[in-house]
C-alpha cells in the first residue's frame, strides 16, 4: 500500500515542505529511505522500528520504500521521525490517513515512542502556514515556539500514541496558543544598565551616536578601563526589536537550537562575543552538509563584539568586510549555496599596544615602536575603513573609580536614540535603508546637506587627515546621526567637528599613542 505524510526541512533560515511518500510491498524485509537523506535521517529506521513496537503497533516485515520529496533537497536532522512512522502506519492500515494530509508533523522519536523536541520548528511552521495547511503536530517542547505563527493550529503531543489517537479522532487536543507576554518587551529584560558605568562620558556619548545611526565602533584603551562593560550595554540603548525583526532573529536561533526554554520568541537584541580563537566557519557559518549560520548571523539585528581585536586571525577579520557592507553573507558549498542575514553592529575593542599601557600615565609601556607597529598591522586598513567611530577609553581616575556611578540610565539614552531612529525611518521611507550607517553614495549626497562653515571644516579635515572616499562618506554619515540626535535638518559645523573627532582617532590613537 501507499501513503504519504507532510513534514518540513530547513534550508538556510527558511524551510520547505517535505512530502514523505511510503510504499509497502511484498518481498524481502527491507527499509530503504531515498531522497538525499543525511546520516541522522538514515538512522531514523532503527528509532522508528523500536518506537512502533514499544508503542504497541506492528512493524511490517515487508519491503518498505520511503521517498522524501523533493528528492534533490538534502534532508538533515531528526524531525522526520514522526511523519515517517505515521506514514508507515497508514500504509499498513493500522491507522486512518484521512486527517494526515491536513497537518504537518514533526518530531524525533525515542525508542519507547516519546516525541522529543527538534530544531527549526519556527521556520517550518511558517512554511506550513504559507502552504495553507490546517495545522502542525509538534513535540510538547516546541509547542510555544510554533504557536508564535498566527492563523495556524498547533497541536502538541508527548508520544506517538497521542499523535495516532488525535489523527484517528479518538483524542481531542486543544490548539496551543501563544501567551500575550511572549510579545511584550521591556528594558528590564536586560540584566545591565548604562548608568552602572563609572566615568567614560565621552565613550558613552560615542556609544549613543553609534546606536542612533547603526554605526560600527572601535574602543581603544588599556586593560580594565571598561571597554567590555560599555560594549555589553550597547544593546540596552538600541530601540526594541520590532515583531518582524524578532521573528527573523528567532528563526536563526531556532535552527541552531539556541532558543531559551522559557522564551520561544527573541525579544532582546542579540549580543554575541566570540573568542578570538574562533574559526572562519564559526564566524561566518558553514559546517558539514548544508551550511549553518555563524556568529555574524546570530548577531543579526544586534551587536557583534570582538574583544582583543588584533588577536583574531586576519583571515577571519577579512571575511567580515563584505557582510559589513552588504548586511548578509552567501556561503557556497558542494551541498548548496545559501544566503544568511548579517545585519549587525560591530563593536570592537583593543589595547593601544601589546602590553596595553601605551600612553598610560600610571603604568609605563614596555613595548618598542616596532612591537606597536606589528600589533597595529594585524588589522588591515580596508577593515578599519569600515569602522565609523574610533574612541579612546582611558584609565579611570581614583575619584571615578571610588565614587558612585553618575550618569543617565539606558532608558533615558534609548529614548533619544529612538527619536533619532524615527527621524531616519521617516527619511528613508520606501527605501531598503533603516539607519544612517546603511546609506550609499546617492543617499549621502541627497540627505546630508551641510551649512557653509561645516563644508569648509570638512574640506580642511580631508586635507589634514588624508581621508579616503569611504572615510569621507563615513564622516558625513556620523555627522548626519549627530544632527538627528539634535533634531536638526541641516548638518552644522559642530556636528561635523564631533564626527571628525571620532574619525581622526584612527591615526592619533593607533599610531601616535594615547
Amino acid at each position: 500500500m501507499f501513503a504519504k505524510a507532510i513534514s518540513g526541512a530547513v534550508v538556510g533560515i527558511d524551510a520547505e515542505l517535505i512530502e514523505v511518500q511510503c510504499d509497502i510491498a511484498l518481498g524481502l524485509p527491507t527499509f530503504t529511505i531515498v531522497g538525499l537523506p543525511q546520516k541522522e535521517v538514515q538512522e531514523s529506521r532503527e528509532r522508528i522500528r523500536s518506537a512502533l513496537k514499544n508503542a504497541g503497533f506492528d512493524f511490517p516485515a515487508k519491503r518498505i520504500t520511503v521517498n522524501l520529496a523533493p528528492a534533490d533537497l538534502p534532508k538533515e536532522g531528526v524531525g522526520l521521525d514522526l511523519p515517517l512512522a505515521l506514514a508507515i502506519l497508514v500504509a499498513t492500515g493500522q491507522i486512518s490517513g484521512e486527517r494526515l494530509a491536513e497537518f504537518l508533523s514533526l518530531g524525533e522519536l525515542s525508542l519507547d515512542g516519546e516525541v522529543r523536541p527538534v530544531k527549526g520548528v519556527l521556520p517550518i511552521a511558517l512554511a506550513a502556514r504559507k502552504n495553507n495547511l490546517k495545522g502542525v503536530i509538534v513535540p510538547m517542547g516546541n509547542a510555544k515556539e510554533a504557536a508564535i505563527v498566527s492563523n495556524l493550529e498547533v497541536y502538541a503531543v508527548e508520544n506517538l500514541q497521542q499523535a495516532i489517537a488525535f489523527l484517528n479522532g479518538e483524542l481531542q487536543l486543544q490548539p496551543v496558543t501563544a501567551e500575550p507576554t511572549l510579545f511584550t518587551s521591556e528594558g528590564s529584560l536586560y540584566d545591565c544598565d548604562l548608568s552602572e558605568i563609572r566615568g567614560q562620558e565621552q565613550a558613552k556619548r560615542a556609544l549613543e551616536v553609534a546606536a542612533a545611526g547603526g554605526h560600527n565602533i572601535l574602543l581603544i584603551g588599556p586593560p580594565g578601563s571598561g571597554k567590555s562593560m560599555l560594549a555589553k550595554r550597547l544593546p540596552t540603548i538600541l530601540p526594541p526589536l520590532s515583531f518582524d525583526e524578532a521573528l527573523e532573529v528567532t528563526k536563526i536561533y531556532s535552527i541552531l537550537g539556541l532558543l531559551p526554554a522559557d522564551r520561544p520568541l527573541m525579544l532582546t537584541r542579540p549580543f554575541r562575543a566570540p573568542h578570538h580563537t574562533i574559526s572562519y566557519a564559526g564566524m561566518v557559518g558553514g559546517g558539514h552538509g548544508l551550511p549553518r549560520p555563524g556568529e555574524i548571523s546570530l548577531a543579526h539585528h544586534g551587536v557583534l563584539f570582538l574583544d582583543e581585536l588584533p588577536e583574531f586571525e586576519r583571515e577571519v577579520l577579512e571575511t567580515l568586510r563584505q557582510p559589513l557592507e552588504e548586511r548578509q553573507i552567501t556561503l557556497s558549498r558542494a551541498a548548496a549555496a545559501l544566503t544568511f542575514p548579517a545585519n549587525f553592529m560591530l563593536v570592537a575593542a583593543m589595547n593601544p599596544c601589546p602590553c596595553g599601557h601605551r600612553g598610560d600615565p600610571k603604568k609605563p609601556c614596555r613595548c618598542s615602536p616596532l612591537d606597536v607597529k606589528r600589533y597595529r598591522r594585524r588589522i588591515s586598513g580596508p577593515f578599519l575603513d569600515r569602522i565609523d567611530i574610533f574612541i579612546e577609553v582611558p584609565r579611570l581616575t581614583k575619584e571615578e573609580l571610588m565614587g558612585k556611578p553618575v550618569g543617565e540610565s539606558s532608558a533615558i539614552v534609548r529614548a533619544r536614540v529612538e527619536r533619532a531612529r524615527a527621524i531616519q525611518s521617516e527619511r528613508f521611507r520606501g527605501e531598503k535603508i533603516f539607519a544612517n550607517a546603511q546609506m550609499g553614495v546617492r543617499e549621502v549626497r541627497l540627505y546630508c546637506p551641510l551649512e557653509q562653515n561645516a563644508q569648509k571644516l570638512l574640506e580642511r579635515a580631508i586635507d589634514h587627515f588624508n581621508l579616503s572616499a569611504r572615510g569621507y562618506h563615513r564622516v558625513l554619515k556620523v555627522a548626519r546621526t549627530i544632527a538627528d540626535l539634535e533634531e536638526s535638518e541641516i548638518i552644522r559645523a559642530v556636528h561635523v567637528a564631533e564626527a571628525i573627532q571620532y574619525r581622526h582617532s584612527e591615526e592619533s590613537l593607533l599610531e601616535g599613542g594615547m
